[in-house]
């Protein structure tokens, strides 16, 4: 087989649709798992959009925290071809939409408590311990009865709830 085909063969029969009609759509099986990352960052981020706008201002930091951890509880698969093989997606500037979506609601839910602190950087280091935090707890490395102690430990760490101010040591 090439390479890739068995992994193609897979994902045809979890989608119900034919190697051959899959291949008619996409070029590769990069561009398939790429397509898949796309829409799971869209979905990330419309995600993040309602757990950041629904709730209080100061409760919103954790709620975006836990559902970010729910998505990759909920989508393994998509999480993992978003996050956790080679890709072709960019992120940062120049990226496409979608991953620029979600970092932007992980941003906008930071940036009130980011003080003179580089939001951005803020932002990256938030979402690595999130990331960091979701790919121990699948791969059973952590306690799952303390998953959300510890995204509320990452939220008051990160983003302490005492806004503004230069929180640099």
């Amino acid at each position: 087989m090439v390479d890739g085909a068995p992994r193609a063969s897979r994902l045809s029969a979890e989608i119900e649709y034919s190697q051959p009609v899959i291949y008619k759509h996409f070029a590769s099986l990069d561009e398939i798992a790429d397509a898949v990352a796309l829409e799971g960052f869209a979905e990330l981020a419309a995600g993040l959009h309602e757990a950041r706008t629904t709730v209080a201002p100061g409760d919103a930091p954790t709620a975006v925290a836990r559902r970010y951890a729910a998505f990759a509880t909920d989508a393994p698969a998509v999480y993992e071809a978003m996050f956790g093989r080679a890709t072709r997606l960019r992120f940062g500037n120049g990226s496409a939409p979608a991953p620029s979506s979600a970092f932007a609601e992980l941003r906008a839910v930071l940036e009130p408590r980011a003080g003179h602190d580089d939001v951005e950087l803020l932002t990256e280091t938030f979402w690595a311990g999130l990331h960091g935090l979701v790919v121990l707890q699948r791969g059973d490395r952590l306690r799952p009865d303390l998953q959300e102690a510890r995204i509320d430990l990452l939220v008051e760490k990160i983003a302490p709830a005492g806004l503004g101010g230069d929180r640099r040591r």
